[in-house]
């Protein structure tokens, strides 16, 4: 009788057991089974990585404007660049207005002739100038009669030429330029009823300053004459003018 009376409650036990510990073993006690007090507070723990990044905020409102800022010192000059490349050559322009009609350029002259009158034709001293007195041509007044002399005012190459009356006596005279003779010229005269003739020139070039004039050259050889039918003159004038800045010999 007791046997078979403990079966029951032993089977009950039993699953009660078998119930309980498998709770235990799942750690799943009910609360109102086993009511314990607050646990410890855990240790922190590891701080997590970054999150991801959040979603851009809205636009602000527009602030009123600021005040003008006062002006900024002037900066250091900067480094000068590199040069541009040489742009594409322009369209040529417009054709230009007219101009002024300009003033003629005039060619320096230079020019004389001179003939001995019948008072100075004898007798002529030797080494002086012999004195053309009778003016044939002097516009620009480069030759003077008082002293017999051509004085140069334009440089260039000038051409003089003498042509003497022979009579009475043999002649020779020198072309000089600057107390130099630069040609020598003579005619014997042989006591002939008419007069001879005696004919010379050369080309000088000659700078403002020069001096040239005929002149006797012996004194026992002084025949120049002249006469109402016969002449004896003395002749230059400018073949060329080398003035660098002048506008017609540039």
């Amino acid at each position: 009788m007791s046997s078979l009376g403990l079966s029951p409650l032993l089977y009950s036990l039993i699953v009660l057991q078998v119930c309980f510990s498998s709770q235990l073993e799942d750690n799943k006690i009910p609360p109102s089974l086993c009511t314990g007090h607050p646990g410890i507070p855990g240790s922190p723990g590891i701080n997590g990585g970054p999150g991801q990044p959040g979603r851009d905020g809205r636009d602000g409102r527009d602030a009123a404007p600021g005040e003008k800022g006062q002006k900024g010192d002037r900066g250091d000059p900067g480094e000068t660049g590199v040069r541009g490349l040489t742009g594409d050559k322009g369209y040529p322009g417009e054709k230009g207005e007219r101009g002024q009609p300009g003033e003629c350029a005039v060619a320096p002259k230079s020019a004389f002739s001179v003939k001995l009158s019948q008072s100075h034709a004898f007798p002529l001293s030797v080494a002086d100038a012999v004195l053309f007195d009778t003016i044939l041509l002097n516009e620009q007044g480069d030759y003077n009669a008082e002293t017999g002399r051509f004085t140069c005012k334009v440089p260039g190459v000038y051409y003089f030429a003498v042509h003497a009356t022979v009579y009475r006596a043999s002649l020779q005279f020198d072309l000089m330029k600057n107390g130099h003779a630069v040609a020598s010229y003579f005619q014997y005269y042989g006591n002939w009823s008419k007069p001879a003739s005696l004919s010379g020139g050369t080309m000088l070039h000659l700078v403002p300053g020069d001096q040239v004039w005929v002149q006797m050259a012996l004194s026992e050889y002084n025949g120049f004459y002249s006469s109402t039918k016969t002449d004896s003159t003395f002749t230059g004038f400018l073949v060329y003018s080398d003035w660098k800045n002048s506008a017609v010999f540039a």
